[in-house]
């Protein structure tokens, strides 16, 4: 009996994972790359009506939008450089998804530092930052396409999100 049980159940297994690989085959072979444009369009447009609902919400916002879709606001003036393309970055930012959920921050005790467009800082990071002098304070809406995308950070920001940043840009080396 235990005999039958068990060659039933590996039979059952089995059927159930060679059909599971038949419906992923499939999957596979039914995407497309326009099944994977209009994916990343309805992403887009999705994000774009949260951005602009989060936007009428917070009406003390005022942002400018670059023409990648990147929202920034510089709310105090510094008074040094333009922060141009290869300059070292000296920042303190603020990392959170739109709904307010914290991901990272900038140790009081220290600075972030990168090269502006050769790193691995989120593009609409080093976009905002080539929009601002040294010692300027701006609030950055970046949507997922310009942060960590499909996939997220695998750590505090999960895929597909949205983040607000309050950056600071403290100093520059050219």
């Amino acid at each position: 009996m235990k005999l039958v049980f068990f060659t039933v159940f590996i039979s059952c297994l089995l059927f159930s994972c060679s059909e599971d690989s038949d419906q992923k085959n499939n999957f596979i072979n039914e995407w497309t790359s326009d099944k994977s444009i209009q994916l990343n369009k309805n992403i887009v447009e999705d994000e774009e009506l949260n951005i602009k609902a989060y936007l009428a919400h917070f009406k003390n916002l005022k942002m400018k939008e670059s023409g990648t879709g990147l929202r920034y606001m510089i709310y105090e003036n510094g008074d040094g450089e333009k922060a141009q393309s290869g300059d070292s970055a000296f920042v303190n930012i603020r990392i959170q998804l739109l709904d307010g959920t914290f991901c990272y921050q900038t140790d009081s005790s220290e600075l972030d530092e990168f090269l502006i467009d050769r790193n691995h800082i989120e593009s609409g990071v080093n976009e905002a930052v080539q929009f601002m002098h040294k010692g300027d304070r701006a609030k950055l809406i970046i949507p997922s396409h310009l942060a960590h995308g499909l996939v997220g950070d695998r750590d505090k920001i999960p895929p597909i999100s949205i983040l607000f940043v309050d950056i600071h840009l403290v100093d520059l080396v050219k």
